[in-house]
């Protein structure tokens, strides 16, 4: 079982930065990938980014390439994801995903363990 608490959510305004923490307990961090997600009122959870169990290989999605970086630090259980010039509809719950591999996906069905999620609002 691994838990998930996200952190770092806040009002920003447009164009603005956010640094999201994604910290883990339970069983052995380093071997799960990580991704992270995010969810308007409506519409369905999307795909992020997501970083592989060394923090070698990460993945984005095109709408985040060149302005989003996920990280990590094994040592202390922690998974980052720094979000520079912020869009308004990218205001949203981010929610962080733990899957039990090493590799990681950009499908939300291949994740085991999910967190509360986090509040992103980008205002105009």
């Amino acid at each position: 079982q691994v838990q998930l608490v996200e952190s770092g959510g806040g009002l920003v305004q447009t164009g603005g930065s956010l640094r999201l923490s994604c910290t883990a307990s339970g069983r052995t961090f380093g071997n799960y990938a990580i991704g992270w997600f995010r969810q308007t009122p409506g519409k369905e959870r999307e795909f992020v980014a997501a970083i592989n169990w060394s923090g070698g290989s990460s993945y984005y999605a095109d709408s985040v390439k060149g302005r989003f970086t996920i990280s990590r630090d094994n040592a202390k259980n922690t998974v980052y994801l720094q979000m520079n010039s912020l869009k308004p509809e990218e205001s949203a719950v981010y929610y962080c995903a733990a899957r039990g591999a090493i590799r990681a996906t950009m499908a939300k069905s291949r994740y085991d363990y999910w967190g509360q999620g986090t509040q992103v609002t980008v205002s105009s």
